[in-house]
């Protein structure tokens, strides 16, 4: 029961970021992308019918992670308080800025919430992967399980380490790009014509970049977690993961090159939920059976077993769970389905 809930809560964080993660990476790419008001309320438009069911996933794995791993939610949202608070925040300007932008007209006010969409999307995309890098880092947990880390302190790694090091950024750093990406290639899928062509651009050359740092990231993290490399000596089976990774990377790269059709925007954007989906289910592999790993060494770490409730409650709450699970999933196959299709410039779908 532990590792079937390990791989629930790992799954429902990565449909997460494969939908929630092309919301902000629109709000990356969209000034770049959308040169005109009509152009730039199509872009959001493409989001708006979705955006914020998509960030029902982020709550309903909070709300997963509480139930199954009550030692490690009250570890980790103890010890990382204030960015959590930072990352709140973020939320609300971003919802804010979509929301406001058709109700308060004005020529200063556009502008002001369409740079408020782009800077609260940025550095959410670089909080969250500092937050993914300090779970591969580590955190220093005492035999309580509980932790304090200023947000920064030298920026380098080590025993004194803050939230903020040279790691932790470079995986911000990463996710900002993958993200940006990821957003670009939704956007020349729902897009069309000039808007469309801007974001392949722009997609294309986040392509290399995201090669070079998943690259870069990839050699660092397997120095920095040695149970990466244990469990995968272990389970070899385990490289089905960054296969997964490799193969999107390669899909991205044949369907941005060549004429543009919708049919390769749509598949370019399949694999690059493939890339982010393979990223995150190798972290997950590598860590298992850590859900937090402690800095000292294994004996102060949380794992799955020091972390979890009771078998009795895992089983009774996978029966609600499924349920539960099955309602958002038919809702959501059901969204995407009445909004599928291009969004041309002055329509919103249900934007105003």
């Amino acid at each position: 029961m532990p590792t079937l809930w390990f791989c629930l809560v790992a799954l429902m964080l990565a449909v997460y970021v494969l939908l929630d993660g092309f919301d902000l990476g629109v709000g990356i790419v969209h000034l770049g992308v959308a040169h005109t008001d009509a152009e730039r309320r199509a872009v959001i438009g493409s989001i708006a019918p979705v955006w914020d069911g998509n960030e029902v996933w982020l709550i309903a794995a909070g709300g997963t992670l509480f139930f199954a791993f009550p030692v490690l939610y009250a570890s980790s949202f103890s010890g990382f308080y204030l960015p959590l608070m930072m990352v709140l925040w973020l939320l609300i300007l971003r919802g804010v800025s979509v929301e406001f932008r058709s109700h308060i007209a004005g020529g200063v006010w556009p502008p002001f919430w369409d740079l408020t969409f782009c800077l609260s999307s940025a550095l959410l995309a670089i909080f969250f992967g500092a937050a993914l890098g300090n779970v591969v880092r580590g955190v220093p947990l005492d035999a309580q399980g509980y932790f304090f880390e200023p947000l920064w302190t030298n920026f380098l790694f080590g025993a004194n380490a803050g939230i903020l090091d040279w790691y932790t950024i470079l995986i911000g750093v990463a996710a900002y790009l993958a993200l940006a990406m990821h957003g670009a290639l939704w956007v020349a899928y729902k897009c069309e014509a000039q808007v469309a062509a801007r974001a392949r651009g722009i997609a294309l050359l986040g392509f290399w970049a995201v090669l070079a740092v998943t690259l870069l990231i990839t050699v660092i993290s397997l120095q920095i977690q040695p149970q990466i490399l244990l469990n995968l000596s272990a389970h070899p089976w385990g490289f089905f993961f960054p296969a997964i990774v490799i193969a999107s990377l390669a899909g991205i790269f044949y369907y941005l090159r060549g004429v543009a059709t919708p049919t390769k925007a749509r598949l370019a954007f399949l694999h690059s939920c493939g890339y982010l989906f393979g990223m995150l289910t190798s972290v997950a592999f590598g860590l298992y059976p850590y859900v937090l790993p402690a800095r000292a060494g294994p004996a102060l770490s949380l794992s799955i077993y020091n972390s979890r409730t009771s078998d009795d409650a895992l089983r009774i709450g996978l029966a609600w769970w499924i349920v539960g699970i099955s309602l958002a999933t038919a809702y959501f196959i059901f969204l995407y389905r009445r909004f599928s299709g291009p969004v041309r410039p002055g329509e919103t779908h249900s934007y105003d």
